[in-house]
């Protein structure tokens, strides 16, 4: 396969994962997010955290005759666990995230603004939720990336100028990796890193809201 052609699903994961190293304590957030793994570079091996109360989650599903009904992870699939893997309840899962002790949180996103603010847990009028545990885990983890398409399914931009809908965190994102660009969320604002395979940086600033700090070289993502 080209390397132009790959999908949003394939392009954002494989980009997160090389930031990833050997025995990082990550936790990944429902759909592109949790598809990290399976791009990890050979050699690497990160503990998934799990909000509902494990460490060591995210080993391929188990076949449908192996299942075991107890065993799943936050976005309640059902999962394997490592060797070393460990259970535990729901307080002491929290004081891990707000700890401090995670390295990384990976989170899908419906805006994120040049302030590093995210929002990604309703829109409004639309059915109310709950934000979860989001808020802790923008919070307590030591980065956080979120991984989204770069525009909405209306073509609007979700890296914005100022977030509109209701905030998960304000000035919490460490990096933005979408199927367009690798940006990172500095204090004198957003700085475009990399491009995607077949992507020019005129492209990515169309399609981007907020100012772009352009640096004199932007490279291809090396995925």
């Amino acid at each position: 396969m080209e390397m132009n052609k790959l999908s949003p699903r394939e392009i954002i994961p494989k980009r997160i994962a090389m930031m990833f190293e050997d025995g990082m304590l990550v936790n990944l957030g429902v759909g592109v997010p949790g598809l990290v793994p399976q791009f990890l570079p050979k050699g690497i091996k990160v503990w998934l955290h799990a909000e509902n109360g494990s460490i060591g989650a995210g080993a391929p599903v188990p076949p449908g005759g192996e299942v075991d009904p107890f065993m799943v992870d936050a976005s309640w699939q059902y999962c394997t666990m490592m060797p070393g893997a460990c259970t535990f309840d729901s307080s002491k899962s929290f004081g891990i995230i707000r700890g401090g002790h995670l390295a990384y949180t990976v989170l899908g996103a419906l805006q994120v603004d040049e302030e590093g603010s995210l929002a990604n847990w309703v829109v409004p009028g639309g059915k109310l939720a709950g934000m979860g545990g989001a808020m802790d885990l923008v919070a307590g983890a030591k980065k956080v990336i979120i991984a989204t398409e770069h525009c909405s399914k209306d073509g609007s931009s979700k890296v914005l100028k100022k977030c509109t809908f209701p905030l998960t965190g304000l000035k919490v994102v460490d990096y933005i990796v979408t199927d367009l660009a690798f940006i990172e969320v500095t204090p004198e604002g957003l700085v475009l890193k990399e491009v995607a395979p077949g992507v020019t940086v005129e492209e990515v600033v169309s399609k981007t809201e907020a100012k772009l700090i352009i640096p004199a070289n932007v490279p291809e993502m090396p995925i």
